[in-house]
């Protein structure tokens, strides 16, 4: 899982299980403080109750009393305080939580003036705040007695109504806060991802070097928390660099040194050779293939370091002929007859034409030293796609399909009995390739012969046309 996916799932998920505590928080505060709030609202309607209840008994009988309260304190009656309305019902008719309030009230003696919570308990009446069951519901109760009248008075709330209010009340907390979650689940990956592009911007450099081309990243954007890391990778890449240099001198410096030692040792050979040939013969061809080895090391060094290329263009069916009749005498001497199928028509690349042309001839020189006598060695030029390929055929043994990757490699040579060479043709061809924006394959013939093609496909480009009159 990548690191922003990580930090996005880890701080959402802990945004969500703090919202979700605080919302359970809330609630449990809200509902308690509306709870208290509903219990002050009892007790003052209570002594609302018990003021007009003073002011009535002095100037009222126990009848007059009680239709008095009835007519004041009565329930609201009607079928809209039953239906889905809002709470204030229209033309106003009040409210609808109305029908939700109670009242009782018994005189001194106990007889009751006005009962509209009907309470179906008939335990004795205590002062302070209790629970009664009426009409199939649970009421929330405040009582007190009046010393200055001995009556009692009641009132009554229905417990939905204020579980109903409490949880409208946690609901409207939390749902806004459930709202906003997803786009806080995007502001947090945003600005996440918004935090790392400091050091996207340190991987395309990174994956942009090659061996060739190692140098310092550019530590002046970094994050501070990662700028020791990018200095460290700083400090291994120029020890890197340099010991890549000090290998590529050494072996440069190596195959250099050993041309002139090899050449003056074959001279003595060849003179050794005239009066005794079958004594020298074996050790002449193994300094022949010491001196071929060092060729291609010291041509390998020169590729690795890379080459430069001018604005000249080239022609490269020409090069591709050149390369056939360089490699005509060994081709002759072996009796195998070079073909070259040329379709490409004006192929012209932006190349160093040195090193194509010792790709080819390598190739070719490859052909020819795996085929038997008396066979082909067939070379293609085609367009193909936006470039041109080349194909060099041989009717050779061949490489099996699963040993092609191998057979690419530096110093790998799959079957040391046949051929002389030192495991490098196809490695400098497949470089010298990789240098133009090409690429080398192997492939086994498709004409049910056998040997083996090996294809290169090189990018076109047009020779520039100057301009009129210059």
């Amino acid at each position: 899982m990548s690191l922003t996916r990580t930090l996005t799932l880890l701080i959402s998920t802990t945004v969500l299980v703090i919202a979700a505590l605080a919302a359970l928080w809330s609630y449990v505060e809200s509902n308690h403080e509306l709870e208290e709030l509903f219990d002050a609202e009892l007790a003052q309607s209570s002594r609302i109750v018990q003021g007009l209840v003073r002011h009535l008994v002095e100037t009222q009988s126990p009848e007059q009393l009680t239709y008095t309260l009835t007519e004041t304190l009565q329930l609201p009656q009607g079928a809209e305080l039953e239906g889905d309305y809002d709470e204030i019902l229209p033309d106003g008719a009040g409210h609808k939580y109305e029908k939700k309030l109670a009242f009782e009230v018994w005189s001194a003696d106990g007889l009751p003036l006005l009962d509209t919570l009907i309470a179906e308990d008939e335990t004795p009446l205590q002062p302070g705040y209790s629970w009664a069951e009426s009409a199939g519901f649970r009421w929330r109760t405040f009582t007190l007695k009046d010393p200055e009248t001995g009556f009692w008075i009641r009132t009554g709330q229905r417990e939905d109504i204020r579980q109903e209010l409490s949880q409208e009340l946690a609901v409207g907390n939390v749902i806004p806060l459930l709202l906003a979650l997803p786009l806080l689940a995007f502001a947090i990956s945003f600005t996440i991802r918004l935090g790392f592009r400091p050091l996207l911007r340190l991987e395309n450099p990174v994956r942009d070097m090659a061996p060739q081309n190692i140098h310092p990243l550019d530590d002046r954007h970094a994050p501070h928390e990662v700028r020791g890391l990018v200095q460290a990778v700083n400090g291994l890449l120029q020890r890197l660099d340099e010991a890549l240099d000090r290998e590529k001198r050494f072996s440069a410096d190596v195959a250099h040194e050993l041309r002139t030692p090899l050449a003056a040792l074959r001279l003595n050979l060849e003179k050794a050779c005239e009066s005794h040939p079958a004594a020298f013969t074996d050790l002449l061809e193994a300094v022949d293939r010491m001196v071929h080895l060092v060729e291609q090391m010291l041509l390998l060094s020169r590729v690795d370091a890379g080459i430069h290329f001018d604005e000249a263009y080239r022609n490269l069916s020409a090069i591709v002929a050149q390369s056939i009749a360089d490699v005509a005498p060994l081709a002759l001497q072996k009796s195998i007859e070079p073909v070259l199928n040329d379709s490409a028509g004006k192929a012209f690349i932006h190349c160093h034409e040195a090193l194509i042309s010792t790709l080819m001839r390598s190739l070719l020189a490859n052909a020819i030293q795996y085929s038997p006598p008396g066979t082909t060695v067939e070379t293609h030029l085609e367009s193909s796609g936006e470039g041109f390929r080349i194909s060099v055929c041989d009717q050779g043994p061949g490489i099996p399909t699963e040993e092609h990757e191998r057979a690419l490699g530096r110093f790998s040579r799959l079957d040391q009995r046949v051929g002389s060479g030192a495991g490098l043709g196809l490695a400098i061809a497949k470089r010298i390739a990789e240098l133009h924006g090409g690429e080398l394959t192997l492939l086994a013939r498709n004409d049910n012969q056998t040997g083996l093609c090996v294809n290169i496909w090189l990018p076109a480009t047009q020779p520039k046309i100057p301009p009129q009159g210059t």
